[in-house]
């Protein structure tokens, strides 16, 4: 169910948000480098935007970073919202070949996952968030792009382990294709 939004998936963009403000806010680590986290709420959004599409993916990334940084006291800092709304969006293009509500989730829809996701964090934390901090914010280019290499190691692992979990499990829990099909 990835097209369109469904009442399902209003919802689904609703408590996504809600749940990735959560994790950003109260299960982040900070990292050796200065305003930059280990972050869990990636994992969960990369799981949310497979299972409901890229536009569910890039309103909860969005929503989700907006709340954090509005709740946080610091400013909402625009550059690195955009950046969760396009890792987001990006993930959830790339998962359209991964269908979760098959119930299948093996070694190929894996690995389809984990490199969708890498390349979607490259993207977003090593060209989207420091372009935008040197072109909003006249941020220095060395710490920007520091910062968004740190932000794309970890959350690739931190992505990788969380998302393929939620995944695995979500899979797990819905019948596989054609299981009632009698045998011949």
């Amino acid at each position: 169910m990835k097209k369109g939004f469904s009442v399902r998936t209003i919802v689904a963009i609703g408590i996504g948000a809600a749940l990735f403000f959560v994790l950003a806010r109260f299960v982040s680590v900070p990292s050796p480098v200065p305003n930059t986290n280990i972050c869990t709420q990636y994992g969960l959004l990369a799981f949310m935007a497979a299972v409901f599409g890229p536009l569910a993916g890039l309103l909860i990334g969005f929503i989700g970073h907006w709340l954090t940084d509005l709740s946080a006291g610091w400013g909402v800092w625009w550059s690195w919202v955009i950046a969760s709304g396009v890792f987001g969006l990006l993930t959830g293009i790339a998962a359209k070949k991964i269908d979760l509500d098959d119930g299948e989730f093996g070694k190929k829809e894996l690995i389809r996952f984990n490199v969708a996701q890498a390349i979607a964090h490259i993207v977003s934390w090593i060209v989207v968030a420091p372009v935008l901090d040197i072109l909003i914010y006249a941020e220095p280019v060395n710490k920007v792009f520091l910062q968004g290499t740190v932000a794309a190691a970890v959350n690739i692992v931190t992505t990788a382990i969380i998302g393929s979990l939620l995944c695995f499990a979500y899979a797990k829990a819905k019948p596989k294709k054609d299981s009632l099909k009698k045998e011949q």
